[in-house]
């Protein structure tokens, strides 16, 4: 069996490191690629340049990244769909819940791949914690708490920041917990003078009891993109920027001044920096997509699980605009 031929529609600051990644994958070849507005980080070299997917399509393609403008993911993953073409969308699946559920059924329907690029799930420290979970090395999981903040990013037109920044920690923390959303309480701003939140807060509880937090914002001088999950046996640390984890040991060893002893619910232990391989997230993803098109294994973000991300999203805007919490099992 020949490489399967990939093209990629959407080449802004995303579609370039896809095109990156697809160049230095075993078993695939990128053989074309597309952009209605060009090619400004020079992405095709001597590849056929295609200003639609349709044209995209026509290059004979079987594998697709669809890395596009929010608004347009149901439309060119419509198209692709109808075309039999195995595609990975960039997150959030749909800029609505409407056009995320056509896509969902869509790729069922036609027994495709259909995946969602939720990155974060790749990172390795979050890999590696959602092995250790798994083990029991917390115990039982009493919370999931996620920072993520940082500069405002020109490259964002159409969504705010719960949908493009927000839509990661909802992803990573169903996944970590194995459980999803049950309800959302959240609150957002509005600061930079766009249409769309820049700031958000939220509280969250999941079906299985873990009850979550999550900041987010585009107004921090400094960037942050921290995983907190603590159990009973203490708690983990993840900070996807530099791929580290660290366990934060419940302590056994009792403490004998008084006044501290009496201040903490909980006792200090070790404190453990846990060596891990450190792959780049976004190549393992387009790994674990290939696998999927060739069935040796299915550990994609499925179009069903991004649709739920979504669901979640579009939870939070919601609360913050009435100021209750909304029930998403509803």
């Amino acid at each position: 069996m020949g490489d399967l031929r990939v093209g990629i529609i959407g080449l802004g600051m995303m579609g370039r490191h896809h095109a990156r990644v697809v160049r230095e994958l075993d078993g695939v070849q990128l053989v074309a690629v597309a952009d209605a507005y060009g090619d400004p980080h020079g992405v095709a070299g001597d590849l056929p340049l295609c200003g639609s997917v349709d044209e995209l399509i026509a290059q004979g393609i079987d594998m697709a990244v669809c890395a596009v403008p929010t608004g347009l993911h149901e439309e060119v993953g419509l198209a692709l769909a109808a075309a039999n073409v195995h595609t990975m969308v960039e997150k959030p699946i749909a800029s609505t819940i409407e056009g995320g559920v056509k896509l969902a059924d869509a790729f069922e329907a036609a027994g495709l791949v259909g995946a969602v690029g939720h990155i974060e799930r790749f990172n390795p420290a979050l890999q590696s914690l959602r092995f250790r979970i798994e083990n029991g090395d917390l115990g039982d999981v009493y919370q999931v708490a996620t920072r993520r903040q940082g500069p405002f990013p020109s490259r964002i037109a159409d969504v705010g920041v719960v949908k493009d920044l927000g839509t990661h920690d909802i992803d990573l923390t169903a996944w970590l917990a194995q459980s999803p959303y049950e309800s959302v309480s959240a609150r957002t701003s509005t600061r930079s003078g766009r249409p769309h939140e820049d700031m958000v807060t939220a509280s969250c509880q999941l079906e299985n009891g873990v009850i979550t937090s999550h900041l987010v914002n585009w107004l921090s001088p400094m960037k942050e993109r921290l995983t907190v999950v603590t159990g009973e046996k203490g708690a983990f640390v993840a900070d996807t920027l530099t791929a580290d984890l660290t366990f934060y040991e419940n302590g056994t060893i009792n403490t004998e001044w008084e006044a501290v002893s009496n201040f903490r619910g909980v006792s200090e232990g070790n404190i453990t920096r846990l060596a891990l391989t450190k792959r780049e997230p976004l190549k393992a993803e387009h790994e674990a997509f290939l696998d999927a098109v060739l069935g040796k294994r299915n550990d994609v973000v499925t179009m069903r699980e991004g649709l739920n991300t979504l669901r979640v999203a579009e939870a939070m805007i919601e609360s913050s605009r009435t100021g209750h919490m909304v029930d998403v099992t509803a």
